[in-house]
């Protein structure tokens, strides 16, 4: 992405007052305690398991750790999962931002 692009996205995000996850198509995670989680803007699953969860980012993956894990919804944009989670771990490039 080039320096330009970068500046105006964090222009709209400041400004405009534009979330930033939309703008840097950044993951949102919510959780529920530790029983249910859900991921928007993810791009699709590379690993499932009853007790690990790696999903492709834009900029990266995510790691789901647990046990009983069960994928409850899966969409284009958006996972759900539940069982028992016990870590997420966000491996970023660092590119965006």
């Amino acid at each position: 992405m080039g320096r330009f692009s970068r500046k105006l996205r964090k222009w709209s995000v400041d400004f405009l007052d534009l979330p930033q996850d939309l703008v840097f198509d950044l993951p949102r995670l919510t959780m529920v305690g530790n029983k249910q989680l859900l991921i928007e803007n993810h791009r699709g699953v590379l690993h499932f398991s009853p007790d690990k969860l790696k999903l492709a980012l834009t900029d990266g993956s995510l790691d789901v750790d647990g046990r009983g894990l069960v994928i409850k919804a899966i969409m284009p944009e958006e996972v759900l999962i539940e069982g028992y989670i016990s870590a997420i771990q966000y491996f970023g490039t660092g590119e965006k931002g």
